[in-house]
């Protein structure tokens, strides 16, 4: 008898793991089976590596990439297609940011009883990108194949309209080799030493933290000693407030702000400001920004807030950063994938990272005065010079919002070793502005 009950209760035993592993398997089905079902070793939908169904547009129906007799084939112009190549793809998925790698499994189709929507000829799913067409490829002029990045976002609803990143290459045609770091979106995956659009930061915190701040003044005769250390300027400004301080980019009211708040501070605001660590865009991590405190008192803090010593900054975190103080406050996660097939993606994520009054003080002082260069744009930016050392140029900067009614545009410009960001960055930001706004 009881060797009878040791066996049923074995068999009792056995049958629990069997369900428990089977609840276990249905439950990753459930959450992982799109993911599954669109793998590289689904051979119903993969061909050698290459996803071959699926459609992809721009937000104005331009195709993008689709599927011409059993081969992916992209769109007809060139300049779109190598302005778009980091948004879109390429043949053999080696641009992670690409929709034909991110969306797969939105571009098969998945069905929890049926599995892969894709079956005998089917061509896949149509997916629309926020991403224009037109002011990309603008965008790829602009930066005239230099190393670097150019990015454009409606601030008001998170579409990103560019997402341009260099070098770049023709996916219809690559070439036999391809240049260091082509498959890298600068625009997510990168950080950069910002220089002083890192100004911007740092006026956000001070503007909250040190009081009557508006009403101070400072001195700037070519820069200021800490601790025995030379903390240098570029210009020679004379007495000069916060808002003339951001307008000639003088680093001793900014420098200065950042001894009287303390590293700790600072470190506080650009955790909060999405500067500092990762945000994400299409649900993607972005690369890690940095802001390391520094001690207090000591000239290394003092270049933190100029946008020096060892800040990072990931284009997309500032690009968001812009967005918010043009929207009031309010961050929008970023986003480049708008619509699958006859489906709306819900609304992305907002989060408020200023108060409504600090955005606009903010505006005020980044606001471009001198608009000669940016005909009929109502624009609020900062420019930045990295310097990075080693003997090489410095960054080029540029990044801010435009106002023109209809056009709630933000927008960042990077070109790495590119030189001075109002000689550089500007310009190309300008070209690609006015092809936003239809100029």
């Amino acid at each position: 008898m009881k060797k009878v009950q040791k066996r049923s209760l074995s068999v009792m035993l056995l049958v629990i793991v069997a369900l428990l592993g089977m609840g276990f398997y249905i439950v990753r089905y459930v959450v992982h089976g799109a993911q599954w079902a669109a793998a590289p070793f689904n051979r119903t939908i993969f061909d050698g590596g290459m996803l071959n169904v699926g459609t992809v547009v721009d937000r104005n129906g331009v195709t993008l990439a689709d599927v011409v007799d059993g081969r992916r084939v992209f769109a007809d112009n060139a300049d779109v297609r190598r302005a778009t190549l980091h948004a879109v793809g390429d043949r053999e998925g080696r641009v992670g940011t690409g929709a034909l790698t991110v969306f797969a499994s939105e571009l098969t189709g998945f069905n929890l009883i049926t599995g892969s929507y894709h079956r005998g000829g089917d061509p896949g799913r149509r997916i629309e990108l926020t991403i224009d067409a037109r002011i990309s490829a603008e965008a790829m002029r602009a930066l005239g194949g230099r190393r670097g990045v150019v990015m454009v976002a409606n601030y008001e609803t998170g579409e990103i309209l560019a997402m341009v990143s260099g070098p770049t290459f023709d996916p219809s045609n690559p070439p036999d080799t391809f240049e260091d770091g082509v498959f890298v979106n600068r625009g997510i995956q990168s950080a950069f030493v910002p220089g002083s659009v890192f100004k911007v930061i740092t006026a956000a915190a001070a503007i909250e933290q040190v009081p009557n701040v508006f009403d101070r003044a400072w001195y700037c005769n070519g820069g200021f000693d800490v601790s025995g250390l030379r903390v240098t300027c570029p210009g020679n400004h004379g007495s000069l407030g916060i808002i003339r301080g951001m307008q000639v980019s003088c680093n001793v009211v900014f420098g200065e702000l950042a001894l009287e708040m303390g590293g700790n501070t600072m470190l506080q605001y650009t955790e909060r400001l999405g500067i500092a660590g990762r945000t994400a865009v299409s649900g993607m991590q972005t690369a890690s920004g940095n802001f390391d405190a520094a001690p207090r008192n000591s000239a290394d803090l003092a270049w933190s807030g100029i946008g020096q010593f060892t800040n990072t900054v990931c284009p997309a975190s500032l690009l968001r950063l812009m967005g918010a103080i043009a929207n009031d406050g309010n961050a929008i996660d970023l986003h480049y994938m708008q619509r699958t097939g006859p489906v709306s993606l819900l609304p992305p994520r907002t989060e408020r990272i200023l108060s409504r009054s600090t955005a606009q003080q903010l505006s005020e002082v980044i606001e471009i005065q001198n608009r000669q260069n940016f005909p009929g744009l109502q624009i609020y930016a900062k420019t930045g010079t990295a310097q990075v050392g080693g003997g090489h140029d410095p960054h080029a900067w540029f990044a801010g919002y435009i106002t023109n009614p209809g056009h709630p545009l933000a927008f960042v410009v990077v070109v790495e070793n590119g030189g001075g960001g109002a000689a550089v960055a500007a310009p190309i930001a300008n070209q690609v502005l006015q092809a936003a706004i239809g100029r």
